[in-house]
């Protein structure tokens, strides 16, 4: 009986990702900011009613909650930058200290995969230096636009060396992926001129919300389900 409610009430959580999936919808079809802020606003909402009993001694979570409170204030930056660079520069630096949560997450519960992390690092040092190092103008965007790609990296190298349960682990370097592939999309539109691939901008983005919660809701699910299978009787 314990077994059945236990599953019952995982469910009743999994469901409650219907939210930032429907306020994902909603952003895409043009309701406004607060919608737009809602994959992250409601992984917030939800990480704190699964993990409030446990928080005063969860510093990890804290570091994905701030992640997702930052990446909305990033957001509402980029919402109304209207072509302003500081605007823009403003976003960027808020969407750094998101990673800078990211990567904290992911050190707190594992640590760099330093190959990856170099491999993946050479390939965006490249990227930045032929393709978008012509098209900025701007030296203080310039410096940001670089330091952004340089904590997106390691954060994606830290995710890579997560210690978790496989399901976990992959759904949450999946959702540190769809940031730094919205991001560069982002950086094709802004400093190339490429525009091609911008409707993939905002459902990636969103999605990394989501399939982040998902990662953590897992996380306190696992290990509810290790601390019951370890009672005796």
């Amino acid at each position: 009986m314990q077994t059945n409610n236990s599953s019952f009430s995982k469910n009743l959580f999994y469901g409650l990702l219907l939210i930032p999936a429907i306020s994902a919808i909603l952003a895409l079809n043009h309701f406004g900011f607060f919608f737009k802020s809602g994959s992250a606003g409601a992984g917030i909402l939800i990480l704190i009613a699964i993990y409030f009993n446990q928080l005063k001694h969860s510093k990890d979570i804290w570091m994905i909650l701030a992640a997702f409170l930052f990446s909305i204030g990033g957001d509402w930056f980029m919402s109304h930058k209207h072509g302003d660079a500081g605007m823009f520069v403003a976003g960027i630096g808020l969407f750094f200290f998101a990673h800078v949560g990211y990567l904290s997450y992911a050190l707190l519960n594992g640590r760099v995969k330093w190959p990856f992390t170099i491999i993946l690092l050479s390939g965006f040092l490249l990227f930045f230096l032929l393709k978008l190092y012509p098209g900025i103008e701007d030296k203080t965007l310039m410096v940001a636009a670089l330091v952004y790609l340089l904590i997106s990296c390691f954060s994606l190298g830290a995710a890579a060396g997560l210690k978790a349960e496989p399901l976990e682990k992959w759904t949450y370097i999946f959702g540190i992926f769809l940031i730094l592939f919205s991001d560069t999309i982002i950086a094709f539109r802004e400093f190339i001129g490429y525009k091609e691939l911008d409707f993939l901008i905002l459902p990636t983005y969103y999605l990394a919300h989501i399939v982040i919660t998902f990662s953590l809701m897992r996380k306190n699910f696992h290990s509810r389900r290790i601390i019951l299978t370890r009672q005796p009787g």
